[in-house]
C-alpha cells in the first residue's frame, strides 16, 4: 500500500505544517546556549552507547533538547531473512503487528521525510489516527517521526511523544533536526560494532578478518556539522569517492576542502595506499614541476641525487593539488598529459614512465574566469572538471558553528590541560553572527586563542576582535564583500600593513599569505596605506 492510499501523501510539507503551529516566543540566548549544550552532549555520548544503552537513554538524553514523554528508534533491514524491523526505547509507538507498509513509520522512512503531528484526536489523516487508537496504553497527544538519515542511505525512523497536544515548538523541531542527525550517527557506529561482534563470534578465521577490515569503514573524520548545506556536499563525496574519477572541489579558503579529498581517498579503493598532498601555491614555480614529477641527478643546479616525483609516491594512491590554479601555464600542458595519458618524463630524463594515480583537485579561484583571462587552459579545466564539488562557506551553514565552536573548544582544552565546560549565549551569538571570512580555519584559529585566554572553566572569548556589520540576518553580496574588504583592511592595519611571518596579517585572518595575496587583488586594497 503507498502513502497516498493511507492518506499521508497530500499532507502539508514540513514548512507548511511549522507555519500552522501556535506561536510562542524565540529561545532567549541562556536557554539556546543550553539547548546546544545539551545536543553537543548528545552527539559525544552517543557514538559510544551500545543499541541497548541508547534504547535506555533516549528520552534522558533529547530530553534537554525536546520535551518528550515518550521514545522509540525503528531500526530498519530489509534484507533481514526474519522481522525486517525492530523497536528500541521506552515504547513501541507503532502497532508491530501491522504491515509495514500501513504504517506512518514506514512512510517517513521510505520518504526520509519528518512527519509532525501537532495532536492526533485533531488530525484527519486515517492512519494517524488509526496508529493513536490502537497504541493502547501510550496515551500521548503529540508526536513527530524523524528519518535516521546518514550518507550511506536510512537506518530506521526516531520517533518522540508526548502526553500533551502541541507540546513541541518551531524553535524546538529546528534543534531536533539537528539532533536527529546526531543520533543517526550513533546509530550507524552501533550497528556497525553489533555486526562486527557478530562476525567474531562466528568462527576463528573470521576474527582475523573482521579486525583487518575496520580500518576500512570510512569516516568523516574532522568534519562538523550537520546542515542541509554540508549534508548534500557529504552525499556528493559518497557517490564519487568509489568512482575512482577525478574531483575538482571549490571554494572560499578554510571551508575544508583537503579534509573533504580525505573523506573521498578514504572512502574509495585507493584508501590503504597513499594520499599525498601538493600545496601548488606554496611551492615556487621554478620548483614544481620537479616537485611534481621529480629529476635525474644533474638535470639542474643543486640536483645532487635522484629524486622521486610526487606523481610517483602516489603511484596506486591519490595525489590532492591544493590551489590548482595557482600552477603556471607553461606547466599545465605537462599536468594535462600525466592526466590523459597516466605517463610522464622526469625532469632531465627521456625515459617515460607509467603512473596510475587518481587527482583530486582544489581551488578558491575561478579556474572557469581564469580560462576566460587565457591563464588556464580550458582543455586542463574541463579535464579537471570531471565532478565538480563545491564546499559551502560558512556563513552558508551557521547552524553548524555552535557545533564546530564546541569542537574546537573540546580539542585545543585537551591539549592545553584546561577544563571549559561553558560558554555564554552572548559568544555563541557573536560566534553565529558573525561572517567569518576566514571560514572555518578563521573560526579554529580565533577558538585556539580564546581557549588560551581562558583560565577558568567558561570561556572568554576577545569578542571585539569581532565586526559586528555581519549581525544582520538579511545580507547581500555586495555587503557581504564590504564586510570582507573592512575585515581585511583591519588585519593589515594592525600588522603594519605586514602580510606574512607570524606576526602578519595572513596569520591573523586564518590565511595562506598567497591567499591573501589574492584577496588584497580581488578586492581593491591598495598594497601601502593611503
Amino acid at each position: 500500500m503507498s502513502a497516498v492510499e493511507f492518506g499521508l501523501a497530500s499532507q502539508t510539507p514540513l514548512a507548511g505544517a511549522l507555519s500552522q503551529l501556535p506561536f510562542e516566543r524565540p529561545f532567549t540566548g541562556l536557554e539556546l546556549a543550553v539547548k546546544y549544550q545539551a545536543l553537543n552532549h548528545l552527539g559525544r555520548s552517543i557514538t559510544s552507547m551500545t543499541l541497548d544503552d541508547l534504547a535506555r537513554n533516549l528520552v534522558a538524553l533529547l530530553r534537554p533538547i525536546f520535551p518528550c514523554d515518550l521514545g522509540n528508534i525503528v531500526i530498519f533491514n530489509e534484507g533481514a531473512d526474519g522481522n525486517p524491523w525492530r523497536s528500541l526505547g521506552t515504547a513501541q509507538l507503532a502497532p508491530m503487528d501491522a504491515q509495514i507498509g500501513h504504517t506512518t513509520v514506514w512512510s517517513v522512512y521510505e520518504e526520509e521525510k519528518p512527519l509532525w503531528i501537532s495532536d492526533w484526536q485533531q488530525d484527519e489523516r486515517l492512519a494517524v489516527r488509526k496508529e493513536a487508537q490502537n497504541a493502547t496504553g501510550i496515551g500521548y497527544r503529540s508526536l513527530c517521526r524523524l528519518p535516521l538519515c546518514t550518507p550511506q542511505g536510512c537506518l530506521g525512523v526516531l520517533s518522540l511523544a508526548n502526553a500533551r497536544a502541541h507540546s513541541f515548538s518551531e524553535n524546538e523541531i529546528q534543534l531536533l533536526l539537528l539532533a536527529a542527525d546526531q543520533v543517526a550517527l550513533g546509530l550507524a557506529n552501533s550497528l556497525l560494532r553489533e555486526e562486527l561482534q557478530k562476525l567474531k563470534s562466528e568462527s576463528p578465521e573470521d576474527k582475523a578478518y573482521v579486525e583487518g577490515d575496520q580500518s576500512s569503514v570510512p569516516v568523516f573524520e574532522e568534519i562538523v556539522g550537520g546542515s542541509p548545506a554540508l549534508q548534500r556536499v557529504l552525499r556528493q563525496v559518497e557517490v564519487v569517492a568509489p568512482t575512482d574519477s577525478g574531483v575538482l572541489i571549490q571554494g572560499e579558503t578554510g571551508t575544508g576542502k583537503e579534509l573533504i579529498a580525505q573523506a573521498i581517498h578514504n572512502r574509495s579503493a585507493r584508501r590503504d595506499r597513499p594520499f599525498v598532498k601538493v600545496n601548488c601555491a606554496a611551492i615556487p614555480s621554478g620548483l614544481l614541476e620537479s616537485e611534481l614529477f621529480g629529476h635525474e641527478k644533474g638535470a639542474f643546479t643543486g640536483a645532487i641525487m635522484r629524486k622521486p616525483g610526487r606523481f610517483e609516491v602516489a603511484d596506486k594512491g591519490t595525489l590532492f593539488l591544493d590551489e590548482v590554479g595557482d600552477i603556471p601555464l607553461e606547466l599545465q600542458a605537462k599536468l594535462l598529459r600525466v592526466l590523459q595519458e597516466h605517463e610522464f618524463e622526469r625532469l632531465g630524463s627521456s625515459r617515460t614512465q607509467q603512473v596510475d594515480v587518481r587527482v583530486i583537485a582544489a581551488t578558491h579561484r575561478d579556474l572557469k574566469q581564469m580560462v576566460e583571462e587565457g591563464t588556464f587552459r580550458s582543455d586542463l579545466y574541463y579535464r579537471l572538471h570531471v565532478f565538480p564539488l563545491t564546499v559551502p562557506p560558512l556563513r552558508d551553514r551557521r547552524e553548524d558553528i555552535p557545533l564546530i565552536v564546541r569542537h574546537f573548544v573540546d580539542k585545543y582544552a585537551q591539549r592545553m590541560n584546561r577544563h571549559i565546560e561553558t560558554i555564554t549565549s552572548k559568544t555563541m551569538e557573536v560566534f553565529t553572527n558573525y561572517a567569518w571570512p576566514g571560514n572555518v580555519r578563521e573560526l579554529q584559529n580565533f577558538i585556539e586563542r580564546a581557549v588560551i585566554l581562558s583560565p577558568g572553566t567558561s570561556l572568554r572569548a576577545p569578542l571585539d576582535e569581532l565586526t559586528q556589520a555581519g549581525l544582520g540576518s538579511q545580507t547581500n553580496l555586495s555587503t557581504l564583500e564590504e564586510m570582507e574588504r573592512e575585515h581585511v583592511l583591519r588585519a593589515l592595519k594592525e600588522s603594519n600593513w605586514v602580510t606574512g611571518g607570524p606576526k602578519g596579517a595572513a596569520v591573523r585572518l586564518g590565511m595562506k599569505r598567497t591567499t591573501l595575496a589574492y584577496r588584497i587583488r580581488k578586492l581593491g586594497i591598495p598594497v601601502r596605506p593611503q
